[in-house]
């Protein structure tokens, strides 16, 4: 009976966990290769240590557990980068590495850094995957020492998951009800926390107050943009923010909320599940947000109906929707969205990906700050990994279509059918370079004919781009 062993506890904690596949840099010690295969975990090469960051900070954004990353040291600076990003992003990750001397460099990107020990592996994995999934959500770094991954452990049967949140304070829940009660215009803005099952809960209470919705970058879909009372982006100057007397932030977190953006003498709640520094609120009570929501029901349907002009709300409505498409590039985007079944995911980090309709959270995937270049690519390469059954779309430019050109390749190697669109012109050498890794290039004339060059690709079972022609550079 073969032996278990430090790597082989770990990676059996990484499945318990929620990961359903571990990303590995070309650097990543041998111990640990052998632990995920002899664990069934399949292995994905990751094409450099910063697309290996995003490509697992993706996979824990958009799945049930934490994304998992094997890596050496030998390109420090790239890993920096990706799991800068993740800690960012609140993404959950867990980064395996050995016990080099260059560890520490970690320390500034990661909530955590833990040296494994062999008489508490267990231990030590299940600590970093409930520390990289509570929230706030990040980055953990488990350093493997070279002599210690082949040493002999015992499984442990130790939890892997966190522990529901404490149902919320009484107190708290109060004073939010009379923050309700006394505000005629509220206004609430989603962000990164509010998830799936708190859609329904969220759609029921903004059209009980009734109150107009804003969205952070990650909070995009927590209520259809569709909707009625979805009103755009969290930006300072929007129209509605000058005209509230309540500020209701659900499932935000404190880095989605820049400077300046909430005008002044504005009274402000939150609902949220992570603490929140040095807030200065009116009434802040943590929790699940679809069970802070619920147990405010009473109250909200106990006050009179908000003050907001129907007419006026339809108008901002009518405006933003406009706004969003008036670029050239805004309007590929928003032709994708017609062409596309519902439940597409799409990736970019680009401005023109506000024209994208998400009806569902992390439908519409862009990063919070200056994302790795090659992220639209890499994004959807995890995204696409972690949902076979749906379909995902990347937006880029030609500068991110090179830096993802080696991810496309390795999409092509798994037979993934994601599609890229480039929002720049292409060429036909960019064309034939991509034909040569595998990924079918697609060339529209222009945007009168983008959509029916775009249903080729959608229907292609490999890695396709599609772009506009334009002369080479």
């Amino acid at each position: 009976m073969a032996r278990t062993t430090v790597a082989d506890v770990l990676l059996d904690g990484l499945r318990r966990a929620g990961a359903a596949r571990v990303f590995a840099t070309t650097d990543a010690t041998a111990a640990l290769r052998a632990a995920a295969e002899r664990s069934r975990l399949p292995v994905v090469e990751a094409p450099g240590a910063a697309a290996g960051g995003v490509l697992a900070a993706v996979t824990g954004e958009v799945g049930d557990g934490p994304g998992a990353l094997m890596a050496g040291l030998g390109d420090a600076s790239g890993l920096v980068r990706g799991l800068a990003h993740a800690q960012r992003d609140r993404a959950p990750l867990i980064v395996l590495t050995g016990g080099g001397d260059d560890a520490g460099l970690l320390a500034p990107v990661v909530k955590a850094a833990l040296r494994v020990e062999p008489a508490s592996a267990g231990h030590w994995i299940a600590h970093a995957a409930n520390l990289a999934m509570t929230d706030p959500r990040g980055p953990v770094h488990l350093v493997v020492g070279d002599d210690v991954a082949d040493d002999p452990a015992l499984p442990v049967a130790t939890s892997c998951r966190p522990g529901p949140l404490p149902a919320p304070e009484s107190a708290a829940l109060e004073a939010v009800g009379a923050a309700l009660a006394a505000a005629n215009r509220p206004v609430v803005v989603t962000g990164l926390e509010c998830g799936p099952d708190d859609t329904r809960w969220i759609r029921s209470f903004v059209e009980t107050l009734p109150a107009p919705v804003l969205s952070t970058v990650k909070g995009r879909g927590a209520l259809a943009e569709p909707h009625p009372l979805a009103l755009g982006a969290l930006a300072t100057g929007h129209p509605v923010l000058g005209r509230a007397d309540l500020i209701v932030l659900v499932g935000l977190d404190s880095s989605e909320l820049p400077p300046g953006v909430i005008p002044g003498g504005v009274p402000v709640v939150r609902i949220g599940r992570a603490p929140w520094p040095d807030g200065t609120f009116v009434a802040d009570v943590r929790g699940d947000v679809a069970l802070v929501i619920e147990e405010l029901a009473p109250a909200v349907r106990a006050r009179p109906a908000a003050d907001w002009d129907v007419a006026e709300l339809d108008g901002v409505k009518r405006a933003v929707t406009q706004a969003a498409v008036t670029r050239p590039d805004a309007r590929l985007v928003a032709l994708v969205r017609e062409a596309t079944p519902v439940g597409t995911l799409a990736t970019g980090d680009v401005s023109a990906l506000a024209a994208w309709q998400a009806v569902a959270p992390r439908e519409a995937l862009a990063p919070l700050g200056n994302a790795p270049p090659g992220y639209p690519i890499f994004a959807a390469m995890a995204a696409q990994l972690a949902n076979a059954e749906r379909r995902v779309v990347a937006f880029t430019t030609a500068t991110g279509l090179v830096a993802g050109e080696v991810t496309l390749s390795l999409g092509a190697a798994l037979g993934l059918p994601l599609v890229v669109v480039v929002l720049d012109p292409l060429g036909g050498t960019t064309a034939a370079r991509l034909e040569r890794v595998g990924v079918q290039p697609y060339l529209a004339r222009g945007e009168s004919d983008f959509a029916l060059v775009f249903s080729h690709a959608l229907v292609a079972a490999r890695p396709a781009v599609v772009g506009v022609k334009g002369h080479e550079s």
